[in-house]
C-alpha cells in the first residue's frame, strides 16, 4: 500500500503582492534580507538584489533563493520599496543612476548615515516617499533598534511599511529627522561604548580571580538582563540601580568608583562627540 505525503503548507507572506529591491546587499542589507525570509515578511520571489560583483551575486542567490544581480536600475524598476544599503558616499550616484524608475507610488528607504531626506528627494526628481532608517548591528541577531524620520511626501502608509520592514530585525521607532543624527551618536554608535564595558567588566572578572570565559559570561548576561529590566518594566534606570544598590553594601562603594572615575560624563561626552560627527558627515 502505498503512503501519502503531506506536505506542510507553506504560510503565506506577511506583505503578500509587495516587490522589495535591496539595492547593496553588504552588511547591513543582506542581515535586512536574511531577516525578511526568516521571519516571512516576503517571500523570496517578492525580492530582488544588488551587489557589485558577478560572482557575489551568484553566491547570495544561491544561499537564499532570490534573484540577485548588479543592475540597479532594473532592480529598482521592479519594485514598489526600493531599500538603499549602500554607503553614504555612493547615495547620490546611485540615487541618479536609478531615477529613471521612480515614480511617486514607490517608497525610497535609506539606510546611509547622514543622508537627509531632502537630498535624496531633490536627486530623485519627482514627489518621492523618502525614509531614512538608522538601525544598528544587533540587527544580525534581530535585536535591533532602527529610527525611522519621514521626508516631504511619505505618507503614513509608507511610514507603516517601513515600520513593519525594520520589526523584523527588533524594535523601531519615529523620530523627527532633526533627531537622526543623536539617533547615530546613541544607537548608531552605542553597541561599541557598550562593548568596551562589557570588555572592561570581563577584564574586572579575570583581575579579581574569576576564568575569562566565566567573566566573559557574566558580563556580557548581567548586561543583557539589565537591559531587559529597562524594557519590560518601563522603570526608569535609576531605580532600578536603587534597587540594586542596599545601605552600606558593595554596590555602592562600586558606584563611587564609578563617579569619581568619570564613567558617567564620558558616556555623555562620547555620544555627543559621535553625534557631532554625524552633523558633520552630514553636511559635507
Amino acid at each position: 500500500m502505498s503512503e501519502t505525503v503531506i506536505e506542510a503548507a507553506v504560510p503565506a507572506p506577511v506583505m503578500p503582492g509587495m516587490r522589495v529591491a535591496v539595492l547593496g546587499a553588504g552588511k547591513m542589507g543582506g542581515i535586512l534580507l536574511q531577516a525578511f525570509l526568516k521571519n516571512n515578511l516576503l517571500a523570496a520571489d517578492q525580492i530582488v538584489a544588488t551587489v557589485q560583483h558577478p560572482e557575489r551575486a551568484q553566491a547570495l542567490s544561491a544561499q537564499f533563493g532570490v534573484e540577485v544581480g548588479i543592475d540597479n536600475l532594473a532592480a529598482a524598476e521592479q519594485a514598489d520599496v526600493i531599500l538603499l544599503g549602500v554607503k553614504p558616499i555612493q547615495v547620490p550616484a546611485l540615487v541618479n543612476l536609478i531615477r529613471p524608475a521612480l515614480t511617486p507610488q514607490k517608497l525610497l528607504i535609506s539606510i546611509a548615515a547622514s543622508v537627509k531626506t531632502r537630498s535624496i528627494e531633490d536627486a530623485a526628481g519627482c514627489d518621492l516617499g523618502v525614509i531614512r532608517a538608522m538601525p544598528n548591528t544587533p540587527a544580525m541577531i534581530s535585536a535591533a533598534v532602527t529610527a525611522l524620520c519621514a521626508g516631504r511626501f511619505t505618507t503614513p502608509e509608507q511610514m507603516a511599511i517601513a515600520m513593519r520592514i525594520f520589526q523584523t530585525v527588533g524594535r523601531a521607532v519615529v523620530v523627527d529627522e532633526k533627531h537622526m543624527d543623536a539617533v547615530t551618536g546613541l544607537s548608531g554608535s552605542g553597541p561599541a561604548f557598550l562593548y568596551i564595558i562589557i570588555e572592561a567588566l570581563a577584564e574586572a572578572g579575570v583581575n579579581v580571580g574569576l576564568p575569562r570565559d566565566v567573566a566573559t559570561l557574566l558580563a556580557a548576561q548581567t548586561t543583557l538582563g539589565s537591559a531587559r529590566m529597562v524594557l519590560e518594566t518601563g522603570y526608569h534606570p535609576a531605580l532600578l540601580k536603587d534597587a540594586v544598590t542596599t545601605p552600606a553594601g558593595c554596590t555602592v562603594d562600586g558606584i563611587l568608583e564609578l563617579e569619581e572615575g568619570g564613567l558617567r560624563v564620558t558616556l555623555i561626552k562620547a555620544v555627543k562627540r559621535a553625534t557631532q560627527r554625524a552633523k558633520e558627515l552630514a553636511n559635507g
